[in-house]
């Protein structure tokens, strides 16, 4: 019982320590999504140039940060017109390069961690366009597009086929500061924290499981701690196979990969663990849903194969440039709520978290949540 209650009070300190980060990220990207429509996103995807990837990117960073709603809207933007590598580049973008988990990581880890994911999640980008543009076979392609227009349903569909950004005309702050604006920035707030949810819970209950039971003894053999060179390769390669094997996506990765770093995985091994929470095992069960069993294949293998070298280079390189952090910097937050900036800053972000709710629930926002795990 001891041992059950260490892991939940630190489970529970990680949340107070983040929660005012997920505020802000989530509060950021509501705002964009509430002004940029679902339609100009379509428009401007339909093929595969690296000027369209980089938008795609950009695009990815303002939408959704659910690993579930990001994939099943990737499938909606290629069945609607997309190029397939820019849906996928926009998929990545969307669960590795948002707001809220770059200042997550700044926060738990250090800034570097932060700048190692705004580095290597374009790299995982370009790589996978080149894998797409040498491996990717128009056979396999038509096939994963047969599929899709089957619109078999996965997870979050009715999440991610809501488009409920501002209707009406005018500038991008006059849309924000309308009626309507608040409503449908209250709506994506809400909506977010809804999707993520379940794996943030998830995510901090296992890391607080595995910070207090797990001894480190464990990690620093697994990940090679004391030989180095072999962990710099080691870790890249391992880190993804950890993340699938963990059974959390998105925002809900962070806290494990606090675990991890301190328990000695490299630094390019934190970076490709985070990367993969598009390859958890139940994701991969939707890929086959959506695109086919053939195309599931080809995508676990081209994520990975993009998540291993965009680590890997990201370990090197930063390396080189003395950009790794000491370990002993990384926080595991175990002393609960105290008076310091993070309760401070939590006491300012949840009344804002509060008055989004309240404006979601008297608009309407219960049937949406009614509706968000169904069909498209």
């Amino acid at each position: 019982m001891h041992a059950v209650l260490h892991a939940l009070a630190m489970a529970g300190s990680m949340a107070w320590e983040i929660a005012w980060a997920l505020i802000l990220g989530f509060a950021l990207s509501a705002v964009v999504q509430a002004v940029v429509r679902r339609s100009t996103v379509v428009g401007a995807l339909g093929d595969d140039r690296p000027r369209t990837l980089a938008l795609a990117a950009g695009l990815g960073i303002a939408s959704s940060s659910c690993s579930y709603a990001a994939v099943a809207l990737a499938r909606s933007l290629f069945r609607k017109g997309a190029g397939f590598t820019a849906a996928m580049a926009f998929e990545i973008a969307s669960t590795n390069l948002v707001v809220e988990l770059g200042v997550i990581l700044a926060l738990l880890m250090g800034w570097q961690f932060t700048l190692a994911e705004f580095t290597g999640g374009p790299l995982m980008i370009v790589v996978l366009a080149l894998l797409f543009r040498r491996l990717l076979s128009a056979q396999l392609l038509g096939e994963a597009r047969r599929q899709a227009d089957r619109g078999l349903a996965g997870a979050m569909e009715g999440h991610a086929a809501m488009d409920m950004s501002v209707r009406r005309e005018g500038s991008f702050l006059a849309r924000l500061c309308s009626p309507e604006g608040f409503t449908a920035t209250a709506h994506v707030f809400v909506m977010e924290w809804a999707a993520i949810l379940r794996d943030l819970v998830l995510g901090l209950l296992i890391a607080g499981a595995i910070a207090a039971w797990v001894p480190d003894s464990f990690w620093q053999a697994f990940f090679f701690e004391g030989h180095p060179l072999a962990a710099r390769f080691w870790g890249p390669l391992v880190g993804p196979l950890v993340a699938m094997a963990s059974f959390v996506c998105s925002v809900g990765n962070v806290p494990l990969a606090v675990v991890l770093w301190k328990g000695g995985i490299s630094f390019g091994g934190v970076v490709s663990f985070i990367f993969a929470d598009l390859l958890i095992l139940p994701i991969l069960a939707i890929y086959r849903r959506y695109y086919g069993a053939r195309m599931a294949r080809f995508l676990l293998g081209t994520f990975y194969a993009a998540m291993v070298v965009a680590g890997a280079v990201v370990e090197f390189v930063f390396a080189a440039l003395g950009l790794v952090p000491d370990r002993a910097d990384a926080r595991l937050p175990s002393g609960g709520i105290t008076w310091d900036h993070t309760t401070f800053l939590n006491i300012a972000f949840l009344p804002l978290a509060a008055v989004l709710l309240v404006r979601f629930l008297r608009t309407g926002g219960a049937g949406m949540l009614r509706m968000m795990g169904g069909a498209p």
